[in-house]
């Protein structure tokens, strides 16, 4: 009977190793993982993000890593609530390259954020939004893209820093 009860024990335990060595549906699916750094907002032109007017942004996030641009940001709401907390929502066009290829793509988004004191930036104790990517929008290289990026504030960082993660569906 112990024997019998070994080999069932070990036959499970192969069953879960082959599924957990499985990929991920995700990344089964065709999604490429990308990750990067995006700098301190600016709220003026420059001459590697020169559309700020034109798309009608309130300021862009320079953009390194495998993303490499310009996200302009659209805001659309914003609340500071008695505790600190604060909350956006907005859109956003990304306008630069992915492996050497240019293109753009929109995202709408989510910020949430705790402040010192709301919504002063240089009191900020930690933030985090997500940025879901408008199906349709994308062009040149992200012609067809779907997906999201994650940002996480890091806030230590002078200036501020954002650190992005996420998957994208070509």
């Amino acid at each position: 009977m112990r024997q019998g009860y070994i080999v069932a024990v070990i036959s499970v335990g192969a069953i879960i190793s082959a599924f957990s060595m499985a990929p991920s549906p995700v990344l089964a699916g065709g999604a490429t993982q990308i990750d990067g750094l995006a700098l301190a907002p600016v709220s003026e032109s420059t001459p590697e993000c020169p559309d700020l007017d034109t798309f009608g942004a309130d300021f862009f996030n320079p953009m390194t890593g495998d993303l490499n641009g310009c996200l302009y940001v659209i805001v659309e709401t914003s609340e500071c609530k008695p505790s600190g907390t604060y909350l956006e929502t907005g859109r956003e066009i990304f306008v630069g390259s992915y492996n050497g290829n240019e293109g753009t793509f929109e995202t709408t988004y989510r910020f949430e954020a705790k402040y010192e004191d709301c919504p002063d930036p240089a009191t900020e104790i930690f933030g985090r939004c997500q940025h879901p990517i408008v199906p349709g929008s994308g062009t040149g290289v992200f012609e067809g893209v779907t997906g999201r990026l994650d940002f996480k504030d890091n806030v230590e960082d002078d200036p501020i820093t954002f650190s992005y993660r996420g998957h994208l569906r070509f």
